[in-house]
């Protein structure tokens, strides 16, 4: 039996690089910014009877009377924002676990996102790291989705993983636990998010489209599905302040060894989806690609 549920747990979480995942980025941005506390930077946004903070960890969760939201006090032009998860395990299709930014408030219709979601599951599957990045679009059935999927070198229900955006005027990159996943290079201003956003984390129901397609709904036999975050980080520029889009984190490019090497290893071994290589859509509405 032991050896039957350490080969389910290899082809369900594959790893490379003897057993250890990806190779060592070599640079480590998350060690440069100290943690703060959910309410030095955050407030609950919605469903505040589903949320409760313990010891600097806050937990999240969603039952089939709600989820819930919190959302940064401040707007940022530019930054790193990260925070460690711990994901639900068993049966959570259906369920997004989310950490992201957004200006869907101030631009209602056409607003920006940069996106993590973790794309809830069934018993016999991984999760799915979902990154996405929207420009001025909303979600009427105009918005341009630019989708790339990963599954992780590690079970995410069992201990607490660091997540991160870092955006900046030149590119989106977005981290797990340092590494590199997916670099979004700004080659227009037409295909980049250069206004203000805030920083949300959610847990919700999208039975509709989050697991393979809506093929699997949400079952609220297994309620509560529950997030936890805790270590929360922010370097950003913040609106009130920042007078214009600027650098205000500087990390070493990606497209430099090893960080490269660890960002091509997680895209050769890790990815599942990339919407630029997707055969039914049209890309002349993604011309970054």
């Amino acid at each position: 039996m032991a050896l039957l549920l350490s080969l389910i747990f290899f082809f369900m979480f594959p790893l490379g690089n003897n057993g250890e995942g990806p190779p060592s980025p070599g640079y480590y941005p998350s060690s440069r910014i100290g943690p703060i506390g959910f309410d030095q930077g955050f407030i609950n946004l919605w469903g505040p009877n589903h949320q409760s903070l313990d010891q600097g960890t806050l937990t999240i969760w969603l039952d089939k009377s709600s989820g819930s939201g919190f959302k940064s006090h401040n707007q940022y032009y530019s930054g790193y924002f990260g925070a460690s998860i711990k994901l639900q395990p068993g049966y959570t299709a259906g369920v997004i676990t989310s950490l992201y930014l957004s200006n869907n408030e101030e631009h209602p219709g056409n607003h920006d996102e940069v996106d993590i979601e973790f794309l809830g599951t069934t018993l016999d599957k991984p999760y799915v790291l979902q990154t996405n990045v929207y420009i001025k679009g909303s979600g009427d059935g105009n918005i341009i989705g630019r989708e790339m999927k990963f599954h992780l070198w590690f079970d995410p229900t069992k201990d607490f993983h660091n997540y991160a955006i870092l955006w900046n005027p030149t590119q989106i990159l977005f981290f797990v636990d340092d590494v590199p996943i997916r670099r979004y290079p700004r080659k227009s201003d037409d295909t980049f998010p250069l206004r203000p956003m805030w920083v949300y984390g959610s847990i919700w129901d999208a039975s509709s489209w989050a697991t393979e397609n809506g093929k699997y709904k949400t079952d609220y036999t297994y309620q509560p599905f529950v997030g936890k975050y805790n270590n929360f980080k922010i370097d950003g520029c913040a609106a009130a302040t920042c007078p214009y889009f600027r650098f205000s984190f500087r990390p070493k490019p990606a497209e430099q060894p090893p960080a490269r090497g660890a960002l091509v290893y997680v895209q050769d071994n890790y990815k599942v989806y990339d919407y630029c290589h997707d055969p039914l859509r049209d890309h002349r509405l993604t011309p970054e690609c």
